[in-house]
């Protein structure tokens, strides 16, 4: 049987994660956060940056740079 992780384990975890650098947590929380951004624009766009195809509906008109507030910290989120 597989052991569930519980809530004190995840709070645990992210206290580690903060006590060995405050910045590593939020930059996990940026590249994430742009990952998932850009996976999302991908699939609306039909096609992936930079990339030529017939079936590309519309294009990407560069990037901004938006704050976002998390317990993390505050990274700027590029969004596209």
């Amino acid at each position: 049987m597989a052991v569930r992780p519980t809530v004190a384990d995840v709070e645990g975890f992210g206290k580690e994660l903060m006590a060995a650098s405050p910045d590593l947590l939020g930059s996990m929380v940026k590249a994430f956060a742009e990952a998932l951004m850009g996976a999302e624009v991908d699939g609306i766009r039909n096609a992936e940056y930079g990339e030529i195809s017939p079936e590309r509906v519309n294009r990407r008109n560069g990037y901004r740079t938006r704050e976002w507030e998390t317990r993390a910290g505050t990274p700027e989120a590029l969004t596209a």
